[in-house]
């Protein structure tokens, strides 16, 4: 069965030091108790450092695989609890980076839309204190799904995930992220996807051009 297994949230706060300056970063997020309120652009309690990159409706969720943790833990011969990655989903039973552009999720009384994968920065690094991690994140191609909010409700740990109204194109999160940062002979493919975010399926048209 698929099913949430945490909801995970935090706020920004210090998460290392780049060019002798602190950087802060809202990508440490742990479980909440209950029922979690969403709505707007964001999950009750989550927030962002730097809203020019990360969230607003195309990034107000990030959905993150318990699968994909497992095999990071093998990968890097440690344990990763919810939200090692900074996501504010933690699920199982979906294939997150294998989801289509555009399909729907409903869990609790709300509505998702997965829309781009996760492109991720230095922060990620900082967060794994591994300057190679942001590299080793973008070959092993399990990005993760950003979803837009279609229906604001609310949602909680153990709610079971319907997976409906799958388009089909064809292009998934994973096809994306490879085609962006691996393979860009995809990008004109990938980028005919019509849930993608506007402004980057315009960067991915102009660059395989």
């Amino acid at each position: 069965m698929a099913r949430l297994l945490s909801v995970n949230v935090g706020r920004p706060q210090p998460v290392g030091l780049r060019r002798g300056k602190t950087v802060k970063s809202a990508i440490g997020k742990a479980p909440v108790d209950g029922r979690v309120r969403v709505e707007g652009v964001n999950i009750a309690g989550d927030d962002q450092a730097d809203r020019r990159v990360h969230g607003g409706p195309d990034k107000a969720i990030y959905a993150y695989a318990r699968e994909d943790t497992a095999w990071w833990e093998r990968e890097l011969g440690a344990e990763l609890g919810p939200g090692a990655f900074g996501e504010n989903l933690t699920v199982e039973g979906v294939d997150v980076s294998g989801a289509l552009i555009g399909e729907r999720w409903r869990l609790g009384t709300v509505e998702l839309e997965v829309c781009q994968p996760r492109f991720p920065c230095f922060k990620l690094g900082l967060r794994f204190g591994d300057p190679q991690m942001l590299k080793r994140f973008t070959r092993a191609e399990r990005p993760g799904a950003y979803l837009r909010i279609v229906r604001e409700g609310e949602i909680g740990a153990g709610d079971e995930i319907e997976v409906a109204g799958r388009p089909d194109h064809g292009v998934t999160i994973a096809m994306v992220a490879r085609a962006v940062s691996i393979e860009p002979a995809l990008l004109e493919f990938a980028a005919a996807a019509p849930a993608l975010p506007a402004d980057l399926a315009v960067w991915m048209r102009e660059r395989a051009a």
